[in-house]
C-alpha cells in the first residue's frame, strides 16, 4: 500500500512514496511490519512477510507455497484437509493412514463424510441399512441377529413371536409352555391370574394353575391329613378304595408305621398293618 503517511510509527523514516502496511491504524514501513508482526511459517520456519499470503490453522502459519501435505507434499490451498497429532494431511493420505473402514463394505470411511458405529464397528452412512428392506437405520432402534441389523418393523415380520395370550411380538425373553410362546407378563395363573414365570405350577386341562389354585379347585384331599395332594415334583401319593393319602401319610392308624409298599388291612375307615390288624 503507498500512500502519503509522513512517517512509519517505529522507525519514524518517511513513507512518502513507499509501501507501507497498517496496524491498529498506525503506519509502518515494511520492514518495520516484518520484523515487528510477522508471523514465522510452521514449515519453513521463514517469517511471512507482509506481501505473502499468510495461511492459518488453529494459531498456526504457513506461507503458502508451504501449507501442503506432510506425506504427499501436494498443496492443500483451498483443499480439505485433516490433522493428527499436529500433522497435517490431505484427506486421501489422511484416509490411508488412519480412517475407518466401512463394516458392511470394507472401503475407507472419508473424513469429513458421516460415520455411524454400532457395537464397535464403523459404517457409511449409506451402508448402514436394514438387511430386510434395506433403509438406512440412522439412529433408529434396531435388532442384530446373527451379526445383521434389522429395523424393528422388518425383524418382528421376520423373526418375532407372537404371544398366545396377547398376539402382540415377544421382543425379548419370554416363556414357552406347550409349544407355545408367552410374554412373561401374560404366562398367568388361568385362576386368580398371577404370573407364573419362575413359579412352581400345574397344569389342568391345557391351562396352568398356580399351586395354590389347583389345590383349591381340583386337587384330591389326603384322607389322614385333609390337605391338598399335588403331586408336586416326586411327590407320591396312594389311592385305596376312592380315598387317597400322601405318601408319607400312609401309615397304621394304630403303630404310625409306613405302609407304604407293605400289604396292610383294613378295618372300617382305619388302614392296619399286619401285625396290629391281626390283634384286634
Amino acid at each position: 500500500m503507498t500512500s502519503n503517511h509522513t512517517d512509519c510509527h517505529y522507525c519514524l523514516q518517511s513513507l512518502h512514496g513507499r509501501k507501507y502496511a497498517l496496524r491498529e491504524e498506525n503506519a509502518y514501513c515494511v520492514s518495520c511490519y516484518d520484523s515487528l508482526f510477522a508471523s514465522p511459517c510452521e514449515e519453513c520456519k521463514q517469517p511471512i512477510e507482509c506481501d505473502s499470503k499468510d495461511l492459518a490453522y488453529k494459531g498456526r502459519h504457513w506461507h503458502e507455497r508451504c501449507f501442503k501435505c506432510a506425506k504427499c507434499s501436494r498443496s492443500l490451498v483451498e483443499k480439505p484437509f485433516a490433522a493428527k497429532d499436529e500433522i497435517l494431511l490431505c484427506t486421501e493420505c489422511y484416509s490411508d493412514e488412519y480412517s475407518s473402514k466401512c463394516f458392511h463394505c470394507q472401503k475407507t470411511i472419508m473424513p469429513g463424510s458421516r460415520k455411524m458405529e454400532f457395537k464397535g464397528s464403523s459404517w457409511h452412512e449409506s451402508c448402514f441399512v436394514c438387511q430386510y428392506c434395506r433403509q438406512p437405520l440412522g439412529t433408529k432402534p434396531l435388532i442384530t441377529k446373527d451379526n445383521e441389523n434389522y429395523c424393528v418393523p422388518c425383524f418382528e415380520k421376520q423373526f418375532a413371536h407372537h404371544c398366545y395370550s396377547c398376539k402382540k411380538v415377544i421382543t425379548s425373553g419370554g416363556v414357552t409352555y406347550h409349544d407355545r410362546p408367552w410374554h412373561k407378563e401374560c404366562f398367568v395363573c388361568a385362576g386368580c391370574k398371577t404370573q407364573l414365570s419362575g413359579q412352581r405350577f400345574i397344569s389342568k386341562d391345557e391351562y396352568p394353575y398356580c399351586v395354590d389354585c389347583f389345590s383349591k379347585l381340583y386337587a384330591k384331599k389326603c384322607t389322614a391329613c385333609k390337605k391338598p395332594i399335588t403331586a408336586l415334583g416326586s411327590a407320591k401319593f396312594i389311592s385305596f378304595e376312592e380315598r387317597q393319602w400322601h405318601g408319607e401319610c400312609f401309615n397304621c392308624a394304630k403303630c404310625s408305621v409306613s405302609l407304604v409298599g407293605r400289604g396292610f388291612l383294613t378295618q372300617q375307615d382305619d388302614v392296619l398293618c399286619h401285625e396290629c390288624g391281626s390283634a384286634s
